[in-house]
């Protein structure tokens, strides 16, 4: 079959200035990449910074395949608390100019907060109706600038941790076509990554590659974990997959720049060498 492209998220080095590592991602042999939101990495409320970093990323002849909404507590949709709930849209409206600012292909969203728990069944019902109607004005938003929105499937133990809860929010928006990205170590996580492909498929747009041991969200490049990787590559083409795969990894502590990115080769080259000999 013919491999699926690999890229990889700046998000493993988060903590690092975006212009500090994208001349090392480039020669490490990587062209796609997705944009890490994280302030202290690349700023997205600073317009002048976010267009310096869309610069030198087509300098450098990378591709922004797709760029990270930011997610936080604080950044929470579905706060019963309008002026709270007005920050978080704010914030994701302006991640959503930075993306059509780089000229980024799709813009990845979690679609609910960084909130554990399922609370009581009134509170539920109304957190998931405030989340639909601030995701249909980020969408809205979306199709003016002409960047696709694509929604995440989040953490087992999160608020809309559930597929079933991410699929309802993907039929609540009503004004353009929404994609989904699935992320691997997530879906494991929760016991349910076959069902996660299964039900993600119809709009599967991205991949967030990522490996663990089951216990822990670690990020782990492909075939350092537990997952089953010639499984997943079987069921993403028996489901007609035609995205991107971006490994989305960890770096571990004081690791250098050069250490993680031969960390994230690896990963790619695992997958590489999987896709190629795929009967």
């Amino acid at each position: 079959m013919k491999p699926w492209p690999i890229g990889l998220s700046t998000g493993c080095f988060y903590q690092r200035p975006i212009f500090e590592v994208l001349h090392d991602i480039r020669a490490s042999g990587f062209q796609l990449i997705e944009v890490c939101s994280f302030p202290q990495h690349l700023d997205f409320h600073h317009l002048d910074e976010v267009r310096r970093a869309g610069d030198l990323i087509h300098q450098l002849n990378l591709q922004p395949i797709s760029f990270h909404a930011p997610f936080a507590d604080a950044i929470d949709i579905t706060a019963l608390a309008a002026a709270d709930r007005a920050l978080a849209l704010h914030q994701l409206l302006t991640a959503c100019e930075a993306a059509a600012e780089i000229k980024a292909q799709h813009i990845v969203l979690h679609p609910g907060p960084e909130r554990a728990g399922r609370p009581p069944e009134a509170e539920f019902l109304t957190r998931m109706r405030y989340a639909a109607e601030s995701l249909n004005l980020v969408a809205t938003r979306c199709c003016q600038l002409g960047i696709p929105l694509v929604l995440e499937n989040m953490l087992p133990h999160l608020l809309f941790g559930h597929i079933n809860d991410m699929l309802y929010l993907l039929g609540s928006i009503r004004t353009c076509h929404v994609s989904t990205c699935l992320d691997t170590g997530h879906a494991f996580l929760g016991r349910e990554l076959g069902l996660v492909i299964h039900k993600l498929s119809g709009h599967l747009q991205l991949v967030h590659a990522n490996d663990n041991c089951g216990e822990r969200d670690d990020h782990l490049p492909p075939g350092d974990g537990h997952i089953d990787w010639p499984w997943v590559l079987r069921e993403l083409r028996r489901c007609h997959f035609s995205g991107t795969l971006i490994l989305e990894l960890s770096s571990q502590p004081h690791e250098s720049v050069s250490h993680m990115l031969q960390r994230a080769s690896r990963g790619r080259d695992y997958l590489f060498h999987l896709m190629e000999h795929m009967d």
